[in-house]
């Protein structure tokens, strides 16, 4: 029984060592605009059955419970956070949110990804693109804005609208979409604040912002992370614990593998 024992606590220590790293990562982008955070799920192993429930006793009568002693745990999932972050006041023209569902589409390569981070700008061809230390990506469908826009206007519904030197009144120049996913805690994090589809999240249900379940747009602000440092902290303090309960099971199964082996001196 020390020894497996001894397996059961060193999955655990495992399972709290994956929990750690995912908690760890939330506080470092505490501060990463449109960040979503995780959480870990747990799931107990097989079961060593050494006496089966409805059994018959000597009596013949049944038992109403068995005998079963579990093999550890694993982690089962780490689950993507999805709901709002809050909308920071930025006052940039091209810093949007999304209040509600849904994320934007890019194009990265031959490939879209979305994100729900809205800090965009302009590339040097006019088109509006993601903010990325490597390289913007253009919302998709593209929009360009002309070099003599003194003024950029993003309506609620996405509608993207820009006044030239000289001129008083807005001229549209293209519509951004938003998509939604039926699942969106199964598409892929791939880093850079971009998410891309799989077949767990099921295919993207793009359109207009405000429509068929999809968030409308705010311009001049940007969403925060859905991190609660207080939250993390406690989680933090939790793994911690109960990291070190399972590094004590280990300890006492040693101990008792030792009494064993200690016998043969009697």
């Amino acid at each position: 029984m020390g020894l497996q024992a001894l397996h059961s606590a060193a999955t655990g220590m495992q399972a709290f060592q994956t929990n750690l790293d995912v908690v760890a990562n939330n506080l470092a982008n505490a501060g990463t605009t449109g960040f979503k955070r995780s959480r870990v799920n747990f799931s107990d192993l097989y079961y060593q059955q050494l006496k089966l429930p409805g059994a018959q006793d000597a009596q013949g009568e049944l038992t109403p419970t068995g005998v079963a002693v579990g093999l550890g745990t694993r982690v089962d999932a780490t689950a993507v956070d999805h709901n709002q972050g809050s909308p920071l006041e930025t006052e940039r023209q091209l810093d949007v949110t999304i209040l509600g569902d849904g994320f934007f589409p890019v194009q990265d390569g031959n490939e879209i990804m979305y994100t729900r981070s809205g800090a965009f700008s302009l590339n040097a061809n006019g088109q509006i693109v993601t903010q990325s230390a490597g390289r913007g990506r253009p919302l998709e469908p593209p929009i360009t804005v002309s070099p003599e826009a003194v003024e950029i206007s993003i309506s609620s519904d996405g509608s993207v609208s820009v006044r030239e030197a000289g001129q008083n009144a807005l001229s549209v120049v293209g519509q951004i979409e938003t998509a939604r996913f039926i699942n969106p805690q199964g598409l892929l994090q791939q880093g850079d604040n971009l998410y891309s589809v799989t077949e767990a999240s099921g295919q993207p249900l793009v359109g207009q912002p405000g429509l068929e379940g999809r968030g409308t747009l705010l311009q001049g602000f940007l969403e925060s992370s859905n991190v609660e440092p207080v939250r993390e902290l406690v989680d933090l303090i939790k793994v911690q614990r109960n990291f070190e309960l399972n590094s004590q099971v280990v300890q006492a199964a040693d101990q008792s593998l030792q009494l064993v082996a200690n016998l043969r001196r009697y």
